[in-house]
């Protein structure tokens, strides 16, 4: 048996094995989701470590490991892993110290759900709820055909006669099995598992990597790489500053306006939940995020000493192929236990993938099947909610992983927008709606419609001016500056328009 044949064997009984672990978490799970609140929030009982994983498992996809790190580790040097920083500082431990207990604590005084239902009891407003929901449908569905993004080359290079395809229809397989059958239960209890292996295949990454020849070590990797350009050990980025801490405000703050992420915070149990797990999920995005740029930095030198560089057919790097190349290059040899820890590898990036895209597809379903069609149909009967955000669970993935092998061309234009659109419109009346009993509707208002139109007006312009590859190339100031906008224009109007009534207040802020 070669090498090759090895690793594919070893991974199969791998899927296999992990397969049948996702597939009896959601039929577990099954009569804990009898209710609506049951099936979207796991009856608001998820403890600490599960809530932490959820939230941890939701934050990174795949696309941490083949495109951001390949990339940003390659360009950037070691600086990258203040992304990784900055994600857990920013993106976990703020979040959750400033968020999780005010979030927790009004969202189940309101009796809310859904971020589209919360901005409606705290606002008063049917048609803010009406038009949450129509930004999360618009944006997150196309998103969460982004988390198949680089898998495949993964897979393809343990299993190169193997379509692609394959790889991402096992994705949408058990993530619809688990999430069907388990709704957010079994997707918190899979990103648990999902989670611990992403840890176990970061740290056996990290060794395996470090102890490659080419790299020589901690210290000689370092030293090796300064050889081949000292900006790339610059703790700064050099050049790369201001790139450096667009991405970390964006990839960092931007999870506070997401749905996905902030519905955690509904579903926790208590308060003495909310300090553990804001300590497990710190930890988590630090080995998380700073292991995937780490590994991201070191990709040139196990790459070029095999004079292995994957290339575009334009002629630069392929960034994409950049870690599954690294990865197939120092661990694909005849030997046991490095082929067990590419089997890992490609389960950590599977987890990745189904974890957010669980999480994803539940918030999008839940915005149709709770905050629209109730508003639409007015006979709507909430036994049938159950069946029917069953089905859009269902029929989400299925778009997911139709968009993903379509690569519609409006499909990929949306998903380069939809992080900084969907937290730009709710973050600042989501963070200030928590906590000050000064915001207006009007303030509410137009901190939405000021997040949507700081990436909607630019992109149209600069499209018009340059074409849309050129408003793609900078999506993510678009988005920093779409967040910072909605969490200063709201407070601003609110000071000048008409305040609520002291019993709605009295309603909203009871705790």
């Amino acid at each position: 048996m070669d090498a090759l044949q090895q690793t594919q064997l070893v991974t199969i009984i791998a899927l296999v094995l992990f397969s049948l672990l996702m597939i009896g978490i959601g039929i577990y799970s099954w009569r804990k989701t009898q209710t609506i609140d049951g099936f979207l929030l796991g009856g608001r009982n998820i403890g600490a470590w599960v809530s932490a994983f959820a939230y941890g498992t939701s934050y990174f996809s795949a696309v941490i490991f083949i495109g951001y790190a390949g990339k940003h580790g390659w360009s950037i040097g070691f600086a990258s892993m203040w992304i990784g920083v900055g994600n857990a500082v920013l993106g976990c431990l703020l979040a959750w110290l400033l968020l999780a207990r005010r979030t927790r604590t009004m969202t189940h005084a309101l009796s809310v759900k859904t971020m589209p239902e919360f901005f409606e009891a705290r606002y008063a407003s049917m048609p803010m709820k009406v038009f949450a929901a129509l930004v999360i449908f618009i944006f997150l569905v196309p998103y969460s055909a982004a988390v198949y993004k680089g898998l495949g080359t993964m897979f393809n290079t343990i299993f190169p006669t193997v379509s692609v395809t394959v790889c991402m229809a096992i994705i949408a397989v058990l993530t619809a099995i688990y999430l069907v059958l388990g709704g957010y239960v079994a997707t918190a209890y899979t990103d648990f598992v999902q989670g611990l292996i992403m840890i176990f295949g970061v740290f056996a990454m990290v060794v395996a990597i470090v102890k490659n020849p080419a790299v020589g070590g901690f210290f000689e990797g370092f030293r090796r790489i300064e050889a081949i350009d000292p900006q790339l050990v610059n703790p700064w980025g050099g050049s790369n500053f201001k790139f450096l801490c667009t991405n970390i405000l964006l990839t960092s703050f931007g999870t506070w306006g997401l749905p996905q992420m902030v519905s955690k915070f509904y579903a926790i149990k208590d308060g003495k939940s909310v300090k553990t797990a804001t300590v497990v999920s710190t930890g988590f995005a630090l080995i998380i995020g700073c292991g995937a740029y780490f590994i991201g930095s070191l990709a040139r030198l196990i790459l070029t000493a095999a004079d292995n560089v994957p290339m575009t057919a334009a002629g630069g790097v392929d960034f994409d192929a950049v870690i599954p190349t690294m990865l197939v290059t120092a661990l694909g040899d005849v030997n046991l236990f490095t082929t067990i820890i590419l089997a890992v590898i490609l389960l950590l990036l599977l987890s990745a993938s189904m974890s957010t895209l669980a999480s994803v597809v539940l918030t999008s379903a839940s915005a149709i099947s709770v905050d629209l069609i109730p508003v639409v149909k007015k006979d709507y009967h909430p036994k049938h909610q159950m069946g029917l955000t069953r089905g859009l669970c269902l029929l989400f993935v299925v778009l997911s992983f139709l968009f993903a092998t379509m690569n519609i061309s409006i499909i990929v234009n949306i998903m380069s927008f939809s992080w900084g659109v969907v937290s730009g419109c709710f973050i600042g009346p989501y963070i200030w709606g928590i906590y000050s009993k000064r915001i207006t509707k009007a303030g509410a208002w137009s901190g939405m419609i000021c997040g949507l139109l700081a990436v909607g007006i630019p992109t149209a312009v600069i499209s018009i001016i340059d074409g849309f590859p050129a408003a793609a190339a900078l999506a993510p100031e678009m988005g920093v500056f779409a967040m910072a906008l909605s969490i200063i224009v709201t407070p601003v109007v609110s000071a000048f328009t008409k305040k609520f009534d002291k019993k709605h207040l009295e309603t909203v802020f009871k705790a």
